[in-house]
């Protein structure tokens, strides 16, 4: 399973680069913002700035809405760097963009997805990734894992290529059952990817060998 960190902070994008397993960025308008990056040169730089620290795919959002406005953000995202990889939304006019994107050979993520029939739609029009959001369906009492389950399923009866990204993963168990169903690839805070480094047992037993150490010495 691929690691992507969801952030647009340089800093915690090292920090995931340095230890060793990313594999990946995504970011959005929202993370942008919270950096404290607007206007659309700053963005854009930003985005460079990113593929500068990864080796893997970084995915930059349009925020157009309409084919023709999403076709024109997604080919300037493009053309920034070989990395980036166009994340579209999960609407109409976005599902025309994808298979435009599809047929050029420009990299997709179809975002904002909530259902198997979205993810299907995205698949069919040649999506790279397609990133249902798990946390947000937890949070309206859905089971955002089951729908993880349900697409790997439809995608393995058929053959489909775009990966499932799990997005919207909010702990460190999100990211570990996200790995059982299949899911393969996880974008997540540092902070839940850093769990899964944690238990108590590695702790305790750490500390008894540097004590044992401590008393041979």
């Amino acid at each position: 399973m691929k690691f992507f960190i969801d952030t647009a902070n340089l800093d915690q994008i090292k920090e995931a680069q340095e230890l060793g397993i990313l594999d990946g960025v995504t970011t959005n308008p929202s993370l942008m913002a919270k950096e404290g990056i607007t206007g659309a040169n700053n963005i854009l730089k930003h985005y460079v700035d990113i593929c500068s620290i990864v080796d893997g795919d970084v995915s930059a959002e349009v925020i157009a809405t309409d084919f023709e406005g999403m076709v024109k953000e997604g080919e300037a995202l493009a053309d920034l760097h070989p990395q980036i990889v166009v994340k579209v939304p999960m609407i109409k006019e976005g599902i025309k963009a994808i298979k435009y994107f599809s047929d050029k050979g420009i990299k997709t993520n179809c975002t904002l997805v909530f259902s198997v029939g979205q993810a299907l739609l995205a698949a069919k029009a040649g999506a790279s990734y397609v990133s249902p959001f798990i946390g947000r369906l937890d949070d309206i009492s859905n089971d955002g894992l089951n729908l993880i389950d349900e697409i790997r399923l439809v995608y393995d009866n058929y053959g489909y290529e775009t990966e499932i990204l799990a997005a919207s993963v909010r702990h460190t168990m999100h990211i570990v059952e996200c790995a059982k169903l299949g899911a393969d690839v996880i974008t997540a805070p540092l902070s839940a990817i850093e769990g899964l480094l944690k238990h108590p047992l590695t702790d305790n037993g750490l500390a008894q060998f540097l004590a044992d150490y401590k008393k041979g010495n």
